[in-house]
């Protein structure tokens, strides 16, 4: 496995972005085949089948997951800077956003954060790398209104799967001005529907209630042109009320609705859909 991740990360360092697209492909298969079953019996394989006749496997139960040899030798590996693929992934963006606007790098960009996605999820440990201000203002910098909009909505997918049960990577989001940059992008008349959905979709998730680091059980799971200023870090003042130490920076529903409220217009209405229809669950009290 360290040999694939080798010759994966070598490629991902590269320049060329056909190397890139092969490095990218590597780590795709190594996960397929980490999380994704094997159709073994021929019921099976015809339940699998896609509609081009094509068999798909689907992906593994967790359970089962848990207590296989090669995904746990990979989430160990996961643990140590020398074969963490979220970082490395990190890097590759950061290559490729220096190269500008254009399709194949686009693509290249979409893919790359496909990809930084499915790690986070399966190796929630590595979402803490998002807690630095550089890595949180890269992702911030993808949300620019001069991104394609593929760019933009994978953006914006991939910040909520940092965000995701991690409050004090949600401060560092704030104190770099995310809110600005999200809401700014959502109120920008450019900007495509399909964008501005998922921006939609992101503000639910963000006002939903906080609870405290391993507090529970991990799930696996106006047009006024404001810009943010890169590499930012605004305090916690400017009339927020913050959480006690004890409570490791939480913040409530209401809370977070007065901080996007600076930015945005009938964001109660946001908050009273949120409450009524109490999405994964939530609670409201």
């Amino acid at each position: 496995m360290e040999n694939l991740l080798s010759l994966s990360f070598d490629y991902l360092s590269s320049f060329d972005g056909v190397k890139i697209r092969k490095g990218l492909r590597q780590l795709e298969g190594l996960l397929a085949q980490l999380c994704l079953s094997r159709t073994t019996t021929a019921a099976e394989r015809r339940r699998s089948m896609a509609p081009d006749g094509v068999s798909k496997p689907g992906p593994k139960d967790l359970a089962s997951l848990s207590k296989d040899p090669a995904f746990l030798e990979f989430f160990k590996l996961q643990e140590g800077f020398e074969w963490n693929v979220a970082i490395r992934l990190i890097s590759c963006l950061e290559r490729l956003l220096g190269k500008g606007s254009n399709g194949q790098n686009d693509l290249l960009l979409v893919s790359t954060l496909d990809l930084l996605r499915g790690i986070l999820l399966i190796h929630p440990p590595s979402r803490a790398l998002f807690a630095r201000e550089i890595y949180m203002n890269l992702l911030l910098d993808l949300l620019d209104p001069s991104s394609c909009p593929a760019v933009q909505s994978s953006a914006v997918l991939t910040l909520v799967t940092a965000l995701l049960d991690q409050p004090n990577i949600t401060r560092c989001f704030e104190n770099l001005d995310g809110l600005l940059t999200v809401t700014s992008l959502f109120k920008n008349r450019a900007t495509s529907r399909e964008v501005k959905l998922k921006l939609v979709e992101f503000l639910y998730f963000y006002l939903m209630p906080e609870t405290p680091p391993h507090a529970g059980p991990e799930k696996v799971d106006g047009e006024g042109g404001l810009r943010r200023s890169p590499s930012k870090a605004s305090k916690l003042g400017n009339g927020s009320r913050s959480k006690s130490e004890g409570e490791e920076g939480t913040r409530t529903t209401d809370e977070k609705q007065r901080l996007l409220g600076r930015y945005l217009n009938n964001v109660e209405d946001l908050v009273e859909d949120l409450k009524e229809t109490a999405p994964f669950g939530a609670s409201f009290g």
